[in-house]
């Protein structure tokens, strides 16, 4: 207006509201020993930009017991590994759903498309639906380019549908269209095999130097240090080249005083660590600092008595799955499974489950985040007859040793090795690499039944069929 010649307006476009209050909007703590939902007013209309915080920082970010209090008020409504910003998407469709409000319009994580996160979208699908949504849009906030989902939601009484601007008959609870993904269930045969790797909680790891002085120490009791001093690894390492990182691991559990008898492991982990861990607000994390916070039991009872398993980077732009020594610790930035066969490595860097993983999980800004619940324990695997089971296995070894080929080449110096990872290998895709993963896909759809020229679309239909037909009732 101003450019053109006009005036800022004296009168405002609003009439003064009294739908807007300043306050806490999610808990009413004026009794600080009873917090409960604070009450929205009536209004037609919610809009908004909720505040952007990761369900696994809210302690943090909050404090335990404002945490607590959260937790217990919307127990059984909003999960509790769930981002902030969905609290406000269930306060609008309970709203709704009361018949205070008509329709809310409200900005979102872009994860909350999938995992728990997702709980959320469903509820409002139940009780009403979605009417209007942006599945992936950028966002600039203080500088940065992130990525953010929109979410419209209402009584379900609008019979238009929009989706990232276009005209849909149906949003699903994972902001997509058509295919309805988020009906597959997860499969009792997949279960117990995909784990998130170790979460350290404090400076745990240290070079290949350190290493080879603690594994050289003597131990009053004689016994080795190589129990808990291990080679470690994080998605860097998988898509970059191996950076030779160690890790001081007591496991799942070892009682203070063992672990102390691994004299020059504990006495650095007391040095590096400890004063880090005291503090902690969570008592078990600050009680046994010379622990890993979650050292993932489930996953080290998996583990045993295999040579090796897969990994795969939790978030990376290319889908990629990599064998890994058992002696190796993953950081809970790899996703592992206990498998060490040829036949479950070609299956998973197959076409049908790239194309499930992407669509079954979701993404931080541009790049791709596995998970082990909706991307693996959901994704209905082929049930191959001998002879095509020892295909895939053939065509996976087939691509894991020209990989590792091109990754460690023969008489190339140091500085020429260090571009050669398997993120640059997949962003270039020499013929080579396109023709094993052909050879590997053509098996992998042989076992299905199926013909690789399938299109995407339908890959997905027939999959969720099978997980469909699979799934317990």
């Amino acid at each position: 207006m101003l450019n053109h010649g006009f005036h800022y307006r004296s009168d405002p476009v609003l009439q003064p509201l009294q739908t807007i209050e300043c306050r806490e909007a999610l808990m009413d703590r004026s009794d600080p020993t009873r917090p409960r939902e604070a009450e929205w007013p009536a209004a037609e209309f919610i809009v908004g930009n909720p505040p952007f915080l990761g369900g696994k920082l809210l302690r943090n970010g909050l404090g335990d017991a404002y945490v607590d209090s959260l937790f217990d008020v919307f127990d059984g409504r909003v999960p509790r590994e769930a981002d902030f910003v969905t609290y406000w998407h269930e306060k609008a469709r309970a709203a709704i759903a009361a018949g205070r409000t008509r329709r809310a319009g409200l900005l979102a994580t872009q994860g909350i498309r999938g995992g728990a996160n997702r709980r959320v979208l469903e509820a409002i699908k139940r009780s009403g639906d979605i009417f209007l949504a942006y599945s992936d849009e950028p966002w600039i906030l203080a500088g940065a380019n992130v990525h953010i989902s929109f979410v419209g939601q209402d009584d379900g009484s609008d019979a238009e549908r929009t989706l990232n601007g276009h005209a849909i008959a149906e949003i699903n609870a994972d902001l997509t269209g058509g295919l309805d993904l988020t009906r597959a269930r997860r499969l009792r045969e997949n279960l117990g095999i995909a784990f998130t790797g170790d979460t350290k909680g404090g400076p745990f790891e240290i070079d290949a130097v350190t290493a080879a002085a603690l594994l050289a120490a003597p131990n009053p009791d004689g016994r080795s240090n190589a129990a808990v001093v291990r080679p470690w690894v994080n998605g860097l390492d998988l898509t970059r080249r191996p950076r030779a990182l160690w890790i001081i691991d007591f496991g799942a559990g070892m009682p203070e005083a063992e672990a102390a008898l691994y004299e020059a492991p504990f006495e650095h982990v007391r040095g590096a660590v400890r004063a880090e861990r005291v503090g902690n607000k969570r008592a078990a994390y600050a009680e046994r600092w010379w622990l890993h916070v979650e050292p993932r039991s489930g996953m080290r009872t998996a583990f045993a008595g295999l040579s090796r398993y897969l990994g795969t980077p939790r978030l990376t732009k290319h889908r990629l799955f990599v064998w890994l020594d058992s002696a190796v610790l993953p950081d809970s930035q790899v996703i592992v499974f206990a498998r060490d066969d040829d036949y479950t490595f070609g299956v998973l860097h197959s076409r049908p489950h790239e194309l499930w993983a992407l669509a079954q999980g979701t993404q931080l800004e541009t790049r791709p985040r596995y998970t082990p619940t909706t991307c693996f324990e959901t994704f209905p695997f082929p049930r191959p007859t001998d002879g095509q089971r020892d295909a895939i296995g053939a065509a996976a070894r087939d691509l894991a040793r020209l990989r590792d080929g091109w990754l460690n080449p023969a008489g190339v110096d140091e500085a020429a090795l260090a571009t050669r990872t398997l993120t640059n290998l997949y962003n270039q895709r020499p013929t080579w690499l396109v023709n094993a993963h052909a050879a590997l896909d053509a098996a992998v759809f042989d076992a299905y039944g199926w013909a690789p020229s399938l299109a995407e679309a339908e890959v997905l239909v027939r999959l969720l069929d099978e997980n469909l037909r699979r799934a317990p009732a």
